[in-house]
């Protein structure tokens, strides 16, 4: 047996052990596709275990993250930290490999992937942004940035439509460092994928600008080698690998089988594989010498790429001294605190304005102080204001352009954005209508999960959209995206608010923004500042040190408890009045502070905004009331569905009386 395939086998019962001992797991990916992971991660892609973060590094996603077993066995073998204990301790509380592969949380995983797809799109986000970086920074015999995007997965991750949207637009901008390998075994948790999935997968990626290759043997290494290098050799089309593979291959009384895809083996399997395989030894967890010996010495020849790579970009920096400034200014995660000196990024407009308009002034600010910025929307630049002006669109023909035209995809989008930001170098934002952050939730999610500043711009907040009907109007989105931890939600009252949310989402390191806009115009309030970096603060204050009662709104509804604080003191009523643009960034705030916006003395409190009632309970109290959307929005002008349901000055000015009572 050839070192190259003792070195395979040892992948997959290594993953076999480990998926054993803790009774769970999901041995079938790791058993079929091992002959392509190795044959990549050995032959073919760029990278060093001694510097797993080495900026010119070929990237690696697995989409099909269940099958994580087979990822831990690649980073242990290949020497990125992953000790056998680590192995042994698989899917434990507080190991390195959890179920499925979580980014920032083990050495060498490049993204968190667990619902399946969203590998994929975030290995086009990827790829974007190599694309985009070797545009900018690339000189003549300086391809300082230049490296490939590879990503794993199966047939679940073709029948996920996220994958449709993602794909095609990475063939639309003809992305050529893309390169997907397909685990086609033909199997899913319910059987043959006959029962669902019938379409010619080749045919329908060629459909998208694809390069598509077939191997028909996943065993054969020699094939899959010739497969990726002609992947690799065609700059123009990102390409897609279809490998015929077994699920299970090995297991005698598994392979080909559903049964083999999410449980263990079995111990009597786990031995027949060994004996199928020819493995030498019948103890568990036991790696011969020489394929270590083989593993090092494959990793030691790409720690030498790196060594190249580094004496290549000390030429280039003293040949090219402005990119290396540039170079720097782009890879610098505290570039946004410049904005906080700028006069025209915290200038107050003479007049009423939609916060989506005063948000698209501020992101033409912002282009020119933090120029990484990269983003666009899903074809709605027009409606959200999010198009950089001067800056060039994103495309095959211009790599270099910074405006991003993600098409009608939101959730590829979202996932796309993860994989910019992901990639590093780059801060990316996406938008759309706040509505459809229904369709951008789960990838939403994901930014969360692995702590990724992408910046949601998300327009068109309330039933102020109007004639669109209550399809176009949000009303429980709000709450749904303040529910998500490690994600901070702001929905700014006027121009200071909106510029407080932008230098909060352009200085996060590791959390993910929404900036949630309106289209009305909305007035600049006289009391508003930059506490609104605080969360929560007093736009109004009351005439006396305890006031009567508190009223909180956030965006476009902070008016009308300023107008009602107005009206209740003609009739002796002394309030306070609070904004509440990000009640993320509140609740960070020490007890102190929120004491000192919400005391606890004074339980007559109203809380107002044009959207869902949920999350409030915990500020107003049981003595508090609300002035809220109680179902879906209607047609009509804007102003009159306010009066229609009732979020108007005088609907405040009666829940304050009625909690005084």
């Amino acid at each position: 047996m050839s070192i190259d395939m003792k070195s395979v086998n040892a992948i997959r019962v290594l993953a076999a052990d480990a998926i054993q001992k803790a009774n769970s797991g999901h041995p079938g990916l790791p058993l079929g596709a091992a002959p392509a992971a190795y044959e990549l991660w050995a032959k073919h892609m760029k990278h060093n275990p001694a510097d797993p973060e080495w900026a010119d590094r070929d990237r690696f996603i697995l989409s099909g993250g269940h099958g994580s077993a087979l990822l831990y066995s690649l980073l242990h073998l290949f020497g990125y930290g992953l000790t056998m204990e680590d192995m042994k301790s698989f899917r434990q509380l507080d190991s390195l490999t959890p179920g499925h592969p979580e980014y920032g949380h083990t050495t060498g995983v490049e993204a968190t992937t667990g619902p399946l797809g969203a590998g994929m799109a975030m290995a086009v986000g990827m790829a974007m942004a190599e694309n985009h970086l070797a545009a900018v920074f690339n000189k003549d015999n300086y391809p300082i940035v230049d490296h490939y995007t590879y990503v794993l997965g199966g047939d679940g991750c073709m029948m996920e439509g996220i994958s449709y949207e993602a794909f095609s637009l990475a063939g639309s901008l003809g992305l050529g460092k893309l390169i997907v390998l397909y685990d086609s075994n033909n199997i899913s948790i319910e059987g043959d994928t006959d029962i669902a999935f019938r379409e010619d997968v080749q045919k329908r990626f060629q459909a998208f600008g694809f390069q598509t290759l077939l191997v028909e043997d996943g065993n054969d290494l020699e094939a899959i080698g010739k497969a990726i290098e002609a992947a690799k050799a065609d700059t123009t089309r990102p390409s897609m690998i279809e490998i015929k593979t077994k699920i299970g291959f090995g297991c005698p009384a598994k392979e080909g089988k559903a049964s083999a895809h999410g449980e263990p083996l079995g111990v009597e399997n786990v031995a027949a594989l060994r004996k199928n395989l020819g493995w030498e030894t019948e103890e568990s967890f036991t790696v011969p010498e020489d394929v270590y010996a083989n593993f090092k010495s494959i990793a030691a020849a790409n720690a030498g790429a790196e060594e190249c790579w580094n004496v290549m970009f000390e030429k280039y920096q003293a040949e090219y001294p402005e990119m290396k400034t540039l170079w720097e200014q782009y890879h610098d995660k505290n570039s946004g605190r410049l904005l906080e000196q700028s006069e025209d990024f915290w200038a107050i407009p003479e007049k009423a304005e939609a916060t989506r308009n005063l948000s698209g002034r501020l992101i033409n600010i912002i282009k020119d102080v933090i120029p990484n910025l990269f983003g666009g929307a899903a074809d709605l630049a027009p409606s959200t204001k999010t198009y950089m002006n001067d800056a060039g669109d994103y495309s095959k023909e211009n790599p270099a352009g910074r405006n991003i035209h993600f098409g009608i995809r939101e959730l590829a989008m979202a996932a796309i954005g993860n994989g910019i930001a992901l990639h590093g170098g780059l801060r990316p934002y996406v938008s759309t209508f706040f509505v459809f952050s229904d369709y951008v939730k789960p990838m939403a999610r994901l930014s969360a999960l692995m702590g990724l500043p992408v910046t949601y711009v998300l327009t068109h907040d309330s039933i102020g959209v109007g004639e669109d009907g209550p399809t176009h109007e949000p009303v429980e989105q709000l709450a749904m995206l303040r529910s998500l931890p490690n994600f901070t939600v702001y929905r700014p009252a006027d121009a200071t608010e909106t510029a407080a949310a932008w230098y909060h989402a352009m200085n996060s390191t590791d959390t993910p923004t929404a900036l949630v806009l309106s289209r009305q115009n909305l007035p600049q309030l006289a009391g508003s500042g930059r506490d609104a970096l605080k969360g929560g603060y007093i736009v109004a204050e009351a005439g006396k040190e305890i006031p009567d009662a508190i009223v909180m709104a956030t965006g476009s509804e902070v008016q009308l408890g300023v107008e009602a604080k107005e009206l209740l003191a003609k009739e002796g009523i002394d309030i306070r009045v609070v904004s509440m643009p990000s009640v993320d960034v509140f609740e960070q705030q020490s007890e102190d502070y929120k004491e000192r916006i919400l005391p606890k003395s004074v339980r007559a409190r109203v809380a107002v905004e044009a959207l869902s009632d949920f999350g409030w309970g915990r500020y107003i109290g049981l003595d508090g009331a609300m002035v809220s959307m109680k179902g879906f929005g209607a047609s009509g002008p804007g102003g009159q569905l306010f009066e229609h349901f009732g979020i108007t000055t005088q609907a405040v000015v009666d829940a304050v009386k009625e909690t005084l009572k």
